[in-house]
């Protein structure tokens, strides 16, 4: 037995209205056992996305999580022990193990993660938000040299990728971000083209200057009135993959939808849809052997914002709710 205690981060109360600190509990349990088949891990870090604060909505591509269990998510976690072929102790792993110290998953859920530094890459780069740029763009996105894309909450774990992504396509870049700390970020450090500060000016007029030719492209991870924004600037023929709507995960449901649904999808003759990472599953050795070349080779910034202790996760949440970091967030367990 590795430990006598599990720490675990229990949601005791789903939020009504903006998800808080007391929403969550952390509570202790016994270190679980595995059965045949198997395997006890360790979390090391814990991956922290606005999709967590879905969850708790209701059923998605995944369960609704329930009052009174472990808060849900994935984690880069390490082998104690395994009853199954495949898996020995000290092999890292990508797992669904929840905010705790150690878990016991099955290991067909598990998947094997090469021995790289710094560990860290494999949840950001190289893990779902590297990924969910990688196919985002390119397989629904489709950018091509010339042309203008813009992705909002540019300067996140995902955006900010997209954005370095769409640069090395030769395309025009804008990045939508909140303060002018991020915009300048944007420009000066990953190489976007211009951004636009949506906390400080009307969205609608500040991409008319900023996409003067109009938008080839949209990356949304935010939905609502940005969303509604990019709409009335999209070119014809234009792509839009949705991502996310973070504007409308934490507090109460907006009073509309956006304009322009599905009108100017039809006169602008747009190609607009919703995807997930694991949709493109049989193309992730590709795409990972690609962003790999391109961080060795320098065309990849990553930006990562890492945070010490288990306790600190749901405040680290709901932080990344309000915008608070930039690149992705984590949380380091042990």
């Amino acid at each position: 037995m590795p430990a006598e205690k599990n720490r675990q981060i229990a949601i005791v109360e789903l939020p009504q209205g903006k998800l808080s600190e007391s929403n969550f509990k952390l509570v202790e349990s016994t270190v679980p056992e595995p059965h045949e088949g198997d395997a006890l891990l360790k979390v090391r870090y814990i991956s922290l996305d606005a999709a967590n604060r879905a969850w708790m909505q209701g059923a998605t591509y995944r369960d609704a999580i329930e009052a009174g269990q472990v808060m849900a998510g994935g984690a880069i976690a390490e082998v104690i022990s395994s009853t199954a072929e495949g898996f020995k102790a000290g092999d890292l792993v990508f797992a669904d193990t929840g905010w705790q110290e150690f878990a016991v998953l099955p290991t067909k859920q598990l998947t094997k993660l090469p021995s790289l530094e710094p560990t860290t890459h494999l949840l950001s780069v190289y893990g779902i938000a590297g990924l969910t740029a990688y196919f985002g763009l390119f397989e629904i996105g489709q950018p091509k040299e010339g042309e203008t894309v813009v992705v909002s909450a540019a300067a996140g774990s995902v955006g900010s990728i997209v954005g370095q992504l769409a640069k090395m396509r030769g395309c025009r870049v804008v990045g939508i971000a909140g303060g002018k700390e991020k915009c300048d970020w944007l420009v000066k450090e990953l190489g976007f083209d211009a951004a636009v500060d949506y906390k400080s000016e009307p969205v609608h007029k500040a991409l008319k200057a900023a996409c003067p030719d109009g938008i080839d492209v949209y990356f949304d991870n935010v939905g609502g009135d940005i969303l509604e924004a990019c709409l009335f600037r999209m070119n014809l023929f234009g792509r839009i993959a949705c991502c996310g709507a973070v504007s409308q995960y934490d507090g109460d449901a907006p009073a509309h939808g956006p304009r322009g649904v599905p009108g100017l999808i039809v006169t602008k003759r747009l190609k607009m849809q919703g995807f997930i990472v694991m949709d493109f599953d049989k193309k992730r050795d590709q795409a990972l052997k690609d962003l790999e070349r391109w961080v060795g080779e320098g065309k990849i910034k990553v930006q990562e914002d890492v945070i010490d202790g288990l306790e600190n996760t749901p405040k680290a949440l709901i932080g990344l709710l309000a915008g608070e970091n930039r690149g992705k967030r984590m949380i380091k367990v042990a």
